[in-house]
């Protein structure tokens, strides 16, 4: 069995937030794209209307079978990190889902310990070319 350590998780709130877009919505995820501006804040989008690039770097799963994804550049600065979906009050994208209900979800990062490094580099992330369904 590969061991494996999770890069990205997501706080109660959050995951209530996340929970009431899902059932409002239907399924989403994640992309965080590293850009200027809205861009580097995670962006909720309903699945299938965000086309994931296939150097895009699939970090994990949330809840409600979530996908999490990052674009390759901003992976590449994160690597090293452990990463923390968290929401607060405040205005976001107007292309997130969440823009509408006065929040906005953010990224909270702690370094990954020199052992879960070890465990994430020896079992790098999915990419979108190595995923047929996104």
């Amino acid at each position: 069995m590969t061991e494996t350590v999770p890069r990205v998780g997501i706080t109660d709130d959050a995951a209530g937030l996340l929970a009431d877009l899902v059932e409002r919505h239907g399924p989403v995820m994640f992309h965080q794209s590293g850009g200027c501006c809205d861009g580097s804040s995670p962006m909720c989008y309903q699945r299938g209307e965000f086309r994931v690039g296939a150097a895009d770097v699939l970090l994990g799963e949330l809840p409600g079978q979530t996908p999490f994804w990052m674009s390759a550049d901003q992976y590449e600065y994160w690597r090293h990190t452990y990463l923390t979906v968290d929401v607060v009050p405040g205005r976001g994208s107007g292309f997130s889902l969440e823009a509408p209900e006065g929040v906005r979800f953010l990224i909270r990062s702690r370094l990954l310990t020199d052992a879960e490094y070890e465990v994430c580099e020896a079992n790098p992330p999915r990419t979108g070319a190595q995923i047929t369904e996104n």
